[in-house]
């Protein structure tokens, strides 16, 4: 390493151990917080409605911190990644769902008990209050989003269809808000409990607003980004490079994706998540897309000066996060765009092997690229080509310990297909490469 990169390597891995200590820390807090409001609001009237309490309050809790991993914390997604924090909001939404299912369950049922009436009469009634109508129409969109989300469905839907849907998260958050402002007994036991709980809120609602919104605005009204030109790399893959202001001081690093916009060429809704193809250099950005989808396909009509809105940068898919001094690269199909921006950063130092699955050598998109920067860093570059269905299996243990004997000893870098990845952190677990030198990138967030 150079004596200006081991500093900055260091200050960044140092900064990645308080960001996750501080998370572990929040999240414990909010949760014996919870407990101590329980504990002091004291129980309700019969054990269905004490449960249903307890219930509302982790679940009021689950929707603020669905809230903060939306708002996409950037001290949180440098120290964890986006493909982590994806897997944590997909599981917060699952909590949500059983919670936003159980909870009015058992307040229904002690009332219910109470009243000395049946379970489907005492909803009837209740619902002609505005507040739990309010609570039973935010269950209900809960129930839309999950249901939408499962992977059987999730696989019918485009990116842009599945994005909009879940902007009903946004008034799930709103109708939850009311109902809590109304109903919610536990939070009003005292001073504190309400300072408390409603700044735990206006946190993580000024934290979605500021991430999400105040932020991305201003830094793309500093930075003007333009399309600067559009270049086709093969029949189905276009490079777009993008200029703008003071790009130097942009805080984007090799391996890192954004959220694009391209407005007056596509819907305002339509934001794609593409990794950068080439190491930021201060003057421009590049990203390379496959024509999967309805605004990657339209990459290649860009006019030259279009307007570019640009959310991020996003992902922990980057050197700070290693450990070891020698690297493997894997990439697959298009995954490939962040394993060649990494091959090009001067902080990836060591020896370094790429390994580029294709289907054959017409697909392997960047590859003169990746020729010249394996030769100018003397790194071993393996295009692995063939197709699966024909037997060709080159991430098998035996032929990645072919290819890489020290794979042990190097930190690895994949990022491809979910096909691809999985395979491929199935070898490294039964190869024993310790977690900590295992850093993964799914296709879907890359691009």
């Amino acid at each position: 390493m150079t004596a200006v990169t081991q500093p900055r390597v260091l200050t960044v891995r140092r900064s990645l151990r308080v960001a996750r200590v501080g998370t572990v820390a929040f999240l414990v807090l909010n949760l014996a917080a919870v407990q101590v409001m329980f504990a002091a609001a004291g129980p309700a009237k019969n054990l269905p409605g004490t449960i249903g309490r307890l219930l509302g309050l982790y679940l009021a809790l689950a929707m603020a911190l669905q809230l903060l991993l939306v708002a996409r914390l950037p001290i949180v997604d440098r120290a964890y990644g986006m493909d982590r924090l994806t897997g944590w909001h997909r599981w917060t939404g699952m909590a949500i769902f059983w919670l936003a299912l159980a909870h009015p369950a058992f307040v229904l049922l002690g009332f219910a008990r109470l009243d000395g009436t049946s379970f489907l009469a005492t909803m009837v009634s209740l619902a002609k209050q505005p507040p739990v109508l309010l609570g039973m129409i935010a269950a209900g969109l809960i129930l839309v989003i999950v249901v939408l989300s499962v992977r059987v469905a999730r696989r019918r839907l485009s990116y842009e269809t599945w994005h909009a849907i879940h902007l009903l998260l946004y008034v799930v958050v709103a109708l939850g808000v009311l109902h809590q402002v109304y109903e919610g007994t536990a939070f009003r036991v005292n001073l504190l409990t309400q300072v408390y709980w409603w700044g735990l809120w206006a946190f993580a609602l000024g934290a979605l607003l500021t991430g999400r919104l105040i932020v991305p605005l201003l830094r793309n009204a500093r930075h003007q980004l333009r399309v600067g030109a559009v270049v086709s790399e093969s029949d189905d893959t276009v490079s777009v490079h993008i200029v703008g202001r003071d790009l130097d001081r942009l805080p984007a690093r090799a391996g890192q994706f954004f959220l694009w916009r391209f407005p007056g060429h596509h819907k305002w809704w339509r934001a794609n998540p593409f990794s950068l193809s080439a190491a930021p250099n201060g003057r421009t950005l590049r990203l390379t897309a496959k024509g999967v989808g309805a605004t990657s396909a339209g990459l290649r009509d860009l006019p030259i000066g279009a307007k570019v809105y640009a959310e991020g940068p996003y992902g922990a898919f980057t050197a700070a996060h290693r450990t070891r001094g020698a690297t493997v690269l894997i990439g697959g199909g298009i995954g490939v765009t962040p394993i060649r921006a990494l091959l090009e950063d001067p902080e990836l130092t060591g020896h370094v092997v790429v390994l580029y699955r294709v289907r054959s050598a017409q697909d392997a998109v960047l590859l003169g690229e990746l020729r010249n920067l394996a030769d100018v860093r003397r790194a071993r570059l393996h295009v692995l080509a063939g197709r699966s269905a024909a037997g060709y299996q080159p991430f098998e243990p035996e032929q990645l310990l072919a290819l890489v004997p020290d794979i042990t000893a190097r930190d690895v870098y994949v990022c491809g297909p979910d096909a691809l990845t999985t395979a491929v952190l199935n070898s490294l677990r039964r190869l024993r490469v310790p977690g900590r030198q295992v850093h993964a990138e799914r296709f879907r967030l890359a691009g």
